[in-house]
């Protein structure tokens, strides 16, 4: 694992936790659900 892809995990985690301290989880989960999904869709589309 390089250093930046590190970061990038480190920085998911955090937004993880303080969407936990904010009480928003379910929401940051279904963003990043819906999030997910468009990336599979335009790739798809795209290829």
């Amino acid at each position: 694992m390089n250093f930046r892809s590190f970061l990038y995990k480190l920085a998911r985690l955090l937004g993880d936790v303080n969407a936990v301290k904010r009480g928003r989880v379910g929401r940051r989960i279904g963003r990043r659900t819906a999030g997910r999904g468009l990336g599979r869709l335009l790739r798809d589309l795209f290829r």
